[in-house]
């Protein structure tokens, strides 16, 4: 099975983009973020017309995600038990889809960008982190054996080798401690960064800004990772980023993360 992930930040103006890219790269399951678009905008008979299911957690122009799936599409649920809004009385936000696909639960997931360490919204995104660590962290604790893979945007780069600069993203969201520490809670469950050992160096980026000419300088951020249960771990046999679908006209600002599972 060949699974991936990618931010596409809009679907409608990209959808004829995607089919082909995951045609020409026989892709089985691709988990989608920021599909910007509410769910009877999604242009579904594109995927259709390939031979996917599809099934969307859509909210208007922002957020949103998505699984898309040639390998079956069962057990949906949208969102998490315990999942916060990003403020009192506000509705939960699309960013959480989990499916079967295959035999592996994916979720595809749009963590919150946190906008600044002194924004409301940074504490939201730590809460969301905490949430979703609790719930997929317990489901991998009574089933050490799942196959589970929580696949997105993560909005979080782990190590300072994850981002072009150290020093300039000192005091920003997505380096700071406490972003880091919540995704650590991921790996300390037991959750493994599987696509890590095969994309060392320049090639590890998947976001690149559109400003300041960042991809043509290689000023990018790791910030899209797989992160599969140890069993699910164990079927990986090669992974890898395609920069060449962010160097592509009118492209996403993220590129692609594919992993390849064996049987």
């Amino acid at each position: 099975m060949r699974l991936a992930t990618w931010n596409v930040n809009s679907v409608r103006a990209r959808s004829e983009q995607i089919v082909s890219w995951m045609t020409r790269h026989a892709i089985d399951v691709l988990a989608v973020q920021e599909t910007k678009c509410a769910d009877d905008q999604f242009p579904v008979m594109s995927f259709l017309a390939e031979g996917y299911d599809v099934a969307m957690a859509g909210q208007g122009g922002y957020n949103g995600v998505a699984i898309i799936s040639r390998v079956g599409l069962d057990e949906v649920h949208i969102g998490f038990d315990g999942q916060p809004a990003p403020a009192p009385g506000r509705p939960l936000e699309a960013r959480a889809i989990s499916a079967t696909c295959g035999g592996i639960r994916v979720w595809s997931l749009y963590v919150p960008n946190g906008r600044a360490l002194d924004d409301p919204h940074y504490r939201y995104k730590l809460d969301w982190l905490e949430a979703l660590a609790g719930v997929t962290g317990l489901e991998l604790g009574h089933d050490p054996a799942a196959q589970i893979v929580l696949a997105g945007d993560w909005n979080v780069a782990p190590t300072d080798a994850d981002v072009w600069d150290p020093e300039y993203f000192a005091g920003r969201t997505h380096t700071s401690p406490a972003e880091r520490e919540a995704f650590a809670e991921f790996t300390r469950a037991g959750f493994i960064d599987s696509a890590g050992p095969f994309a060392p160096g320049p090639d590890v980026y998947t976001f690149w800004d559109y400003t300041a000419g960042r991809f043509g300088r290689n000023q990018g951020m790791r910030i899209d990772f797989a992160l599969c249960s140890p069993a699910l771990d164990d079927r990986i046999f090669d992974a890898f980023i395609d920069r060449q679908a962010r160097a592509q006209q009118g492209a996403s600002d993220h590129a692609p993360l594919v992993l390849d599972i064996g049987g």
